[in-house]
């Protein structure tokens, strides 16, 4: 494990591996460094595999005060601890977070992400995108973190059932000491708007980007993705076939090998 400093003193944890040009790996809600061990074991033969722990998550550092662009500065320092010009992938919020360090001018040479979660430009989609991070927020201020995890899970569609059941599984413990940071991951998708995709924002990254999503996915997931790829000036839309949010490390990593090797 290596520690790099951020701009506000906060203390990042990473871990690399693997030879050749360098990608950072960007996880999402729920996510350690420990979760992208599946995905880097098959980018470690082309890559350098820069794995890290977001803030307030794992070995990092936090700060009382959360903003998005301490976690852009954290990319910044990421990127200057590798050297050069690395290329990010980002998974779920993790995408959007990519996308908004690519677009706040963090020295990176492409840009890549999966199902970046953004909120359809609909009435009900952006007052149920709303609903969530209020409730969520409102549990983790009363203290009642498994409620948060349980509360999140159901509002990215998991049946109350199965989310309540979750309370019983082994990995529980471990969301619900990382639970405080599910508001970090609605503000790397709203970043202080309605949650919908920043349209200028994502227009103004000149970088090579591509945007992935899973063929099994929901058809709102699609519609984000094929919007992104539209407004990105130098955008690619790939499709994995059969995959689904979670989709298989090697599928993954077989289309992130293609586009980063240009």
């Amino acid at each position: 494990m290596e520690i790099v400093t951020s701009a506000d003193a906060t203390p990042i944890a990473f871990e690399r591996s693997g030879e050749g040009p360098a990608v950072i790996l960007v996880g999402g809600a729920f996510n350690d460094r420990g979760s992208a061990v599946p995905l880097a074991e098959h980018l470690e033969p082309r890559f350098t595999v820069v794995r890290y722990d977001r803030r307030g998550r794992g070995d990092s550092g936090d700060h009382p005060h959360y903003d998005i662009a301490r976690e852009i500065d954290d990319l910044a320092a990421l990127a200057g601890a590798v050297g050069g010009r690395p290329a990010l992938f980002g998974i779920s919020s993790g995408g959007a977070l990519a996308l908004r360090a690519a677009a706040a001018g963090v020295p990176v040479s492409r840009v890549a992400v999966y199902e970046v979660p953004f909120v359809p430009d609909e009435d009900e989609a952006r007052k149920h995108a709303a609903r969530r991070a209020e409730a969520v927020q409102s549990l983790l201020d009363e203290g009642r973190r498994g409620d948060a995890v349980v509360e999140f899970m159901t509002g990215i569609g998991m049946p109350q059932e199965m989310a309540q059941g979750m309370r019983h599984a082994p990995m529980f413990p471990a969301l619900e000491g990382i639970a405080h940071t599910l508001p970090y991951d609605h503000a790397a998708i709203a970043a202080g708007g309605d949650g919908t995709i920043p349209d200028d924002l994502i227009a103004g990254i000149t970088v090579p980007a591509l945007v992935a999503y899973g063929g099994a996915g929901p058809e709102p997931m699609k519609q984000v993705a094929r919007r992104l790829a539209e407004l990105l000036p130098d955008g690619t839309l790939a499709e994995l076939e059969g995959q689904s949010h979670d989709a298989a490390p090697d599928v993954l990593a077989s289309t992130l090998t293609a586009f980063f090797e240009g």
